[in-house]
């Protein structure tokens, strides 16, 4: 049987009381995700349940390699009842992982299986699933419908045309929003292969011939009005660390032109150049109302030898340990200081970063009714139920956790929405636990309006959703 029941997590009255009562019917907002939009315009159906759990998700593939199968039954030509069959043998053999939790959920929510997940019951398990993705409602579209999501925040290229995103605005049927996030990476990655030939796709989107570094802002602005016309509530930026090193305009442009010879960028030129996209970036974010994410602390690609036979995003990455803490905030306070500064999610890989980061965020206080920069929710290789506690008690000791705007998926699968679910269940047990040791009221009153603002209200306020 499976481990998934009503009161799963939940291990006080108080606890159960906070969820079931007021957290498990709330709608969700989901302003950061990598779920493709064209496959939403498209209604996109799966024709197996090894598609939708094993395609593209390299936290199940890191996972199976872990446990020693061969990469032709993770990413490779293996059929897919034998793929399936190597993931759920790896998924038996991983208790404390987030992924037994995620996956026996996801089976209950979506397949109302009851089975667990083990090399015993996957051919079984397979069948059940592979039937149920036959119904009308396991479409892309009905699984965001039966999930109860608002909005959904995808991830997009500056130079994308945003034409499934208009696709899906103008379908009447389809309910939720699903609006671009302006992620500009590439712009500003001027120390990686592939900037300069970038920069001509940039220009092409913003119809501005890119000569200088000045361009690349102009096209930019361009872009992100453009994106903002398409409903963009959100920006990301991916930093490999933290970078705040200020130069002035002549020197940026010499890092530019010193680029585009070809020469070898440093990584002291790097910082200068992305510093002054950052703050470019973060004053238009802010004159335009976004809300602007930094995620940092990542080492990518660590395995060469795989990278180069497998690509990008396939599971062999891991945590940083740059520290960031003044570049973060020599970065805001310079926004700051100039009265540009926007609202700003700030994530670390690194889970020694929590209480730096809540007490950065304490520093930098806002008039509009909600903390104006955050902690954002416990990110990747913390996407745990340790992680998520370690961030929230961190939160809560340094920050009003009631303001928190929650949890988000940051998923490249449809099925991910019962990680919100997971948040939810770990957020009420902490508070429950406050409830019930005698160390907050049992106010009812105040414990609802907490719990819903952290599960949907304080997201919906933050990102400007009706």
């Amino acid at each position: 049987m499976s481990i998934i029941c009503d009161n799963f997590l939940l291990k006080s009255e108080a606890a159960r009381r906070l969820y079931h009562e007021y957290a498990e019917g709330l709608p969700i907002i989901d302003y950061h995700c990598h779920i493709s939009p064209m496959e939403i315009a498209l209604d996109k159906r799966f024709s197996d349940i090894t598609e939708v759990w094993l395609g593209g998700d390299h936290y199940k593939w890191r996972l199976e390699r872990m446990t020693g199968a061969p990469e032709s039954e993770i990413t490779g030509g293996a059929e897919p009842r034998v793929r399936f069959r190597r993931f759920c043998e790896a998924l038996a053999s991983a208790p404390g992982n987030p992924m037994y939790h995620w996956t026996h959920l996801e089976l209950k929510r979506y397949f109302d299986c009851d089975l667990d997940i083990s090399e015993d019951t996957a051919d079984e398990i397979y069948d059940i699933c592979n039937a149920a993705l036959k119904r009308p409602d396991m479409s892309a579209r009905g699984i965001i419908r039966r999930s109860g999501v608002k909005m959904i925040g995808t991830t997009d290229d500056p130079a994308d045309r945003l034409e499934w995103h208009e696709k899906i605005r103008e379908d009447r049927s389809f309910e939720t929003l699903v609006l671009p996030s302006f992620r500009p990476d590439n712009a500003l990655n001027i120390d990686k292969p592939g900037f300069s030939e970038y920069l001509e796709k940039l220009g092409k989107a913003a119809d501005i011939k890119i000569n200088s570094a000045r361009d690349i802002m102009k096209a930019l602005t361009n872009r992100l009005e453009y994106f903002c016309a398409h409903g963009c509530k959100a920006t990301d930026h991916g930093l490999d660390y933290a970078v705040y090193s200020p130069a002035d305009e002549d020197e940026i442009e010499r890092i530019f032109a010193d680029a585009m010879l070809g020469k070898p960028v440093t990584r002291e030129d790097a910082d200068k150049f992305k510093t002054a996209m950052l703050l470019h970036c973060g004053s238009e974010y802010a004159r335009l109302g976004v809300v602007m994410q930094l995620h940092y602390n990542c080492q990518r690609r660590v395995n060469s030898r795989y990278t180069k036979m497998l690509g990008p995003d396939t599971g062999f990455d891991c945590i940083r340990t740059d520290n960031g803490g003044e570049a973060v905030t020599g970065l805001l306070n310079d926004l700051d200081s100039r009265g540009c500064l926007p609202k700003t999610i700030l994530y670390s890989l690194n889970p020694a970063d929590n209480e730096l980061l809540d007490t950065v965020a304490g520093s930098f206080p806002g008039e509009e009714g909600i903390m104006k920069v955050q902690h954002g929710a416990a990110w990747w290789f913390n996407d745990t139920k340790f992680g998520m506690e370690a961030q929230l008690r961190s939160f809560s000791n340094l920050l009003p956790i009631g303001g928190f705007v929650g949890m988000l998926t940051d998923s490249r699968s449809f099925l991910s929405y019962t990680r919100h679910e997971y948040f939810r269940r770990i957020f009420c047990n902490m508070l429950g636990e406050l409830v019930e040791n005698g160390e907050y009221p049992n106010d009812e009153k105040r414990l609802k309006r907490i719990v819903e603002g952290v599960c949907y209200y304080n997201a919906a306020k933050y990102f400007g959703i009706e």
